[in-house]
């Protein structure tokens, strides 16, 4: 299905925006300069603007007709701690940190829907344009909605894009229920008693105190948790001594959990304390469990996919609209958004036909394929006119 002419031009400048972010990558909370060209942007179109949200963020408010109606539709900012590998003439210019995940496009898309929007105004209504710091790990997310963003600026429901390179460009992933994972990490501190490799009956030997913890953790999934259930445990650090004939007094491990239900996750954090009180007991030896929540399970709302899939029905051909696909064990901090306001996400696909746009995220040789983005922004544009109309 051929895109709007107006959208479609808007390619090569929506490009150059996402370019100019990729050379400059910032961490979560630290957006500064792409807080500042989002927000010039939007001024510059006639969007009030609204600075330092959750620090970093921005949100640009378009108002037209007389309509009480609202919307919300949410961008990422940060990038990843990573060394870019493209070679690419835009490749980031800061060593040791990339955008790996796409937020750039994320950005860029959002900022084409707006200009395009507040030129077109084919809507009746308030659409909310939350530019978002922190997705990659510092939950900024989370305190947009602690801030009260949705109260600050009255919003009917959210929407949100991540891009997807398993998916060709042309094609869009609308499913609703749960998405994407609850993600959480555990430390466990284990403390033994020192020795000598040679005596080691006169010890308690964290190392194998926490052996016998990660043997006895791996049984949980396949042995509490429904097979029609999901759940992901990973321990995946083990640190402990510091020489080969020195038994040490202290080790640690440290992994996720990622679950896709609210009770299964609740399960399972007390399976894994109980499972590490008891193994400490079993050896003499203590164990110190270090739970840290991240974000939720990411659900997409019933009523909101539909009107998704409705507003992607006029841009997208018939076909490329996915709408049964299992759910992923990544997360992501939209999540949060969905559980203030009713809402969905969805997947945008960028891979092209000569498998440009297709390596994974969070690998250093990706790169989001500007191809995709008239796509995204055409989307945005025909959900707002959809549910704010004239």
């Amino acid at each position: 299905m051929p895109l709007n002419n107006r959208i479609a031009g808007l390619g090569p400048e929506i490009a150059e925006w996402r370019q100019t972010i990729h050379a400059n990558p910032e961490m979560g909370f630290e957006e500064h300069a792409t807080s500042a060209l989002v927000a010039e942007k939007l001024a510059a179109w006639g969007i009030e603007v609204h600075r330092n949200i959750a620090g970093t963020g921005v949100v640009g408010v378009l108002r037209n007709g007389s309509s009480s109606r609202s919307i919300a539709l949410r961008a990422d900012m940060d990038c990843l701690p990573m060394t870019e590998e493209t070679g690419l003439p835009h490749a980031s210019k800061t060593p040791g940190k990339m955008h790996a995940c796409g937020h750039d496009g994320h950005t860029a898309m959002l900022l084409g829907a707006a200009k395009y929007l507040a030129e077109t105004r084919n809507f009746d209504g308030t659409v909310n344009f939350l530019f978002q710091p922190a997705e990659e790990g510092g939950g900024g997310g989370r305190v947009m909605m602690e801030e009260g963003v949705f109260d600050r600026f009255p919003t009917d429901s959210v929407y949100g894009i991540h891009n997807d390179p398993s998916l060709a460009v042309g094609e869009i992933s609308i499913v609703a229920g749960p998405i994407l994972a609850a993600a959480d990490t555990m430390t466990f501190n284990i403390r033994g008693l020192g020795g000598h490799a040679a005596r080691p009956h006169q010890a308690i030997d964290p190392v194998v105190v926490g052996s016998n913890l990660v043997v006895a953790l791996q049984h949980l999934v396949s042995r509490r948790v429904d097979p029609l259930d999901s759940a992901v445990l990973s321990l995946c650090m083990f640190h402990a001594g510091s020489a080969s004939n020195v038994i040490p007094e202290t080790a640690e491990i440290k992994g996720t959990l990622r679950t896709l239900k609210a009770e299964t996750r609740a399960a399972m954090e007390r399976h894994i304390k109980r499972i590490a009180a008891s193994i400490a007991d079993a050896f003499a030896a203590e164990i110190e469990v270090v739970w840290k929540a991240g974000y939720p399970v990411t659900v997409n709302h019933a009523a909101e996919t539909e009107l998704a899939a409705q507003a992607a029905a006029k841009v997208f051909a018939e076909g490329g609209i996915i709408r049964k696909r299992p759910p992923i064990m990544g997360a992501e901090d939209f999540s949060y958004m969905l559980e203030k306001r009713p809402g969905a996400f969805v997947r945008l696909g960028q891979k092209g036909p000569d498998g440009k746009g297709g390596v994974p995220v969070h690998h250093p040789k990706y790169d989001f394929n500007d191809e995709a983005a008239p796509y995204g922004v055409a989307f945005f544009a025909a959900l707002v006119e959809q549910e704010l109309p004239r």
